[in-house]
């Protein structure tokens, strides 16, 4: 299978590929989940936002350039054919933002869309809690409402990029007493409000791109809310929608990392394991697929169309693509290649990925959490205990 591109949209793709090659940076940036890898990256941003790339599908009011779906995915296939680096604030650019796009006031998108497309404002996501997971119903943080602020109380964890943003977002009970999916609202604050604690968690490789958040009576604007009281359980779905579906994972960054497997097979070939051949194809032959499903649903979502509960069997595929990829790569470097994080001075990239795709599997919803939606409303199966 082909895709045909118009006249404009490789023209598009060389202006894309011209101005990457010339601004992305030579040598790989320190990793994100440390402090100084991290203001490497909002450098980076604030790079792309010279360039009037922060997010090109957004408005030009905004700080975008009003693109369509089918110009961002060619973008992001240069970008990271290029060797783009990872987004510091992809909670807010590819997770945030479109929420605010749908449910927010022209007020917030001017005074929060502006500063993200620019690189001047990060934003971490901060949803599950100790009790409240992947079942994030079960949220127990408290927003009380005092005149034209909320007082919030509780405590968050697992909070990506946490450690080193300036702004973060989540759901708290904002209706006592309220259970499950009831009394939630969807709310922005500043991780600089007193009262807010930030205790960052060390990883595996030792840095701390996570934090836990703890919040001791800290007050937020009630103009932070983003839709109305009550309504967090819907706007959070939405947000889920958009890290599931197109935008956080997009197929350049798979394509990309498989072309990268079948060089790294191609060096190692004579040692290879048999089946290390037929790992590579499949993962090169998946990783097309995936971006022809992908074309598939921004065309239909560019003719009006939506997509709901398939998000969750899109996230299912890359989490498990990119895990298989990187474990096929680990394989093919060896066992010692475990304990090399860093190779000539140079971060093991093979490492450091293959420990961030374990985690694949439970962020954005959990792979169990996602088979269940899949088997409940696309195969319309019955729930498991159902009579």
């Amino acid at each position: 299978m082909d895709l045909a591109y118009t006249n404009e949209q490789r023209a598009f793709r060389a202006e894309v590929r011209a101005w990457m090659d010339t601004h992305v940076p030579k040598e790989p940036l320190v990793t994100l989940e440390c402090r100084e890898g991290f203001d490497q990256h909002v450098v980076w941003e604030r790079t792309l936002a010279s360039g009037n790339w922060g997010m090109v599908t957004w408005p030009e009011a905004y700080g975008g350039r009003g693109l369509d779906l089918i110009q961002w995915l060619i973008f992001e296939e240069e970008y990271f054919r290029a060797g783009g680096p990872n987004r510091a604030n992809q909670n807010g650019i590819f997770l945030l933002s479109p929420t605010i796009m749908e449910f927010g006031t022209p007020e917030q998108k001017a005074r929060f869309l502006t500063p993200m497309a620019k690189g001047e404002t990060m934003w971490a996501q901060a949803w599950s809690e100790p009790g409240a997971g992947s079942d994030m119903a079960a949220i127990g943080s408290k927003a009380v409402r005092d005149g034209d602020h909320y007082v919030i109380s509780g405590q968050k964890t697992w909070s990506s990029r946490a450690a080193f943003a300036d702004w973060g977002f989540g759901i708290f009970r904002t209706e006592e007493g309220s259970k499950r999916h009831k009394g939630l609202s969807f709310i922005l604050f500043d991780l600089n409000s007193p009262g807010i604690t930030r205790r960052p968690i060390r990883q595996l490789h030792g840095d701390t791109g996570f934090a836990e958040l703890f919040f001791d009576e800290v007050r937020v604007p009630v103009e932070n809310r983003i839709a109305g009281e009550g309504e967090g359980w819907k706007v959070a779905m939405a947000t889920a929608g958009f890290e599931r579906g197109l935008m956080l994972r997009s197929p350049g960054r798979f394509q990309a990392t498989a072309k990268r497997l079948v060089e790294l097979y191609r060096q190692h070939e004579a040692e290879a394991a048999p089946s290390a051949r037929e790992a590579v194809m499949t993962a090169w032959m998946q990783a097309q697929a995936y971006a022809y499903n992908t074309y598939a649903v921004a065309a239909k979502i560019m003719a009006g169309g939506s997509i709901g509960a398939e998000a969750s069997l899109n996230k299912i595929f890359w989490s498990e693509l990119d895990r298989a990829m990187h474990r096929t790569a680990m394989q093919l470097l060896g066992a010692a290649a475990e304990l090399r994080r860093f190779d000539d001075g140079r971060m093991n990239q093979w490492l450091e990925g293959y420990i961030f795709s374990l985690s694949g599997p439970i962020y954005a919803g959990s792979n169990e959490i996602q088979r269940n939606i899949t088997a409940e409303r696309l195969l319309d199966l019955p729930r498991a205990g159902a009579g």
